[in-house]
């Protein structure tokens, strides 16, 4: 059985290094006449693509997924960093989403190798904070152009269920950034459920003090269960990630804690495939605490854009070229499935 699980885990592999990129980073991209960066609907289009055509009300990755709801603890510490409300002493509530990488709703967990927590926090005087984070903490690739090239060479090649082995070869020898990712994904098997995984922001982003500091940061939800592999069995299971929390929920909340890890001088703010040190200064903000689940065809979550580029007074991107051209992908993405749903 082991044998067996290695091979899946292998066959995946190549959709999960385009998957991971779709999470959060859509066609953020500049117009055509500005430069050659693919457009926001080219990028939709290469991801429906990817996923063997549109799935029609869903969004075109992570489709398969849950609403959360709960709310966030903030123990004050991070008002040294930033004078974003949402992180003064208090508790905020929350609506999020967990889901897994795939653009077709209905495929087995096994297949969503990279998990994603997208939440939605938002005081009583109007102030919003929206996170996208991945449970990889870095990018396959830095630029929109590499992101619309991976795309492309993962095509599911003609008659079979994966990219052109050549064609993605070819990709990855023309974009070595690749190889932090992968490794990554061979050193670290997947969580057995989402209460037990980490996530991460990826991409730096600028945190300004009350007295107009700045300073960049990446920031991570970690989790207070303990980190359990993903079983065999589960691996059987098309929907084990929302069974177990689900399960989990019914012995009370879940939990995570917001840690906010500060970049040295010098550290690259601006590259999402490369970490910085071990060792830097880390900052834990306050507890995100989830006490239940809905279905994401009723629940809060299914019309929220879960933009991360919305962010609170106090808090902002870095010049990330990825990060900085979000926005776009989210709402060609949106709006697609605003009008698909509307149209029925």
């Amino acid at each position: 059985m082991k044998t067996t699980f290695s091979l899946k885990k292998r066959h995946f592999l190549s959709l999960a290094v385009a998957a991971v990129v779709i999470t959060g980073i859509g066609a953020w991209l500049l117009p055509s006449f500005y430069s050659p960066s693919p457009t926001a609907t080219q990028i939709v289009d290469e991801m429906e693509a990817v996923s063997g055509g549109a799935h029609p009300g869903f969004r075109r990755n992570h489709a398969k997924g849950q609403c959360i709801s709960g709310h966030f603890e903030s123990n004050g510490n991070a008002v040294e960093i930033s004078r974003a409300s949402l992180l003064q002493r208090g508790s905020v509530p929350l609506i999020g989403r967990l889901s897994a990488a795939g653009g077709d709703p209905s495929q087995a967990d096994v297949h969503g190798m990279i998990r994603s927590m997208a939440l939605r926090l938002a005081d009583d005087d109007g102030e919003t904070w929206y996170m996208a984070m991945n449970s990889v903490p870095v990018f396959p690739v830095n630029t929109p152009e590499g992101l619309y090239e991976q795309l492309r060479a993962s095509m599911p090649e003609y008659g079979g269920s994966g990219p052109d082995p050549q064609k993605m070869q070819a990709f990855k020898n023309t974009h070595p950034e690749i190889r932090a990712f992968e490794t990554w994904l061979a050193e670290h098997p997947e969580a057995s459920g989402f209460d037990n995984s980490t996530f991460y922001s990826v991409n730096a982003f600028r945190m300004t003090d009350a007295q107009g500091h700045v300073h960049f940061v990446r920031w991570s939800m970690v989790p207070e269960t303990p980190y359990k592999p993903m079983t065999t069995g589960q691996s059987r299971d098309p929907d084990f990630l929302a069974y177990g929390l689900a399960k989990q929920l019914e012995q009370g909340p879940v939990r995570w804690h917001l840690i906010i890890t500060l970049a040295d001088a010098g550290d690259v703010t601006t590259d999402a495939t490369l970490r910085w040190p071990q060792g830097r200064r880390q900052i834990d903000a306050g507890t995100l605490v989830i006490d239940s689940q809905q279905s994401q065809i009723e629940g809060p979550c299914r019309d929220v854009d879960f933009n991360p580029l919305e962010l609170p007074d106090g808090i902002g991107p870095s010049d990330d070229p990825l990060l900085m051209a979000r926005e776009a992908a989210y709402a060609e993405s949106h709006r697609r499935r605003v009008e698909e749903e509307s149209a029925h």
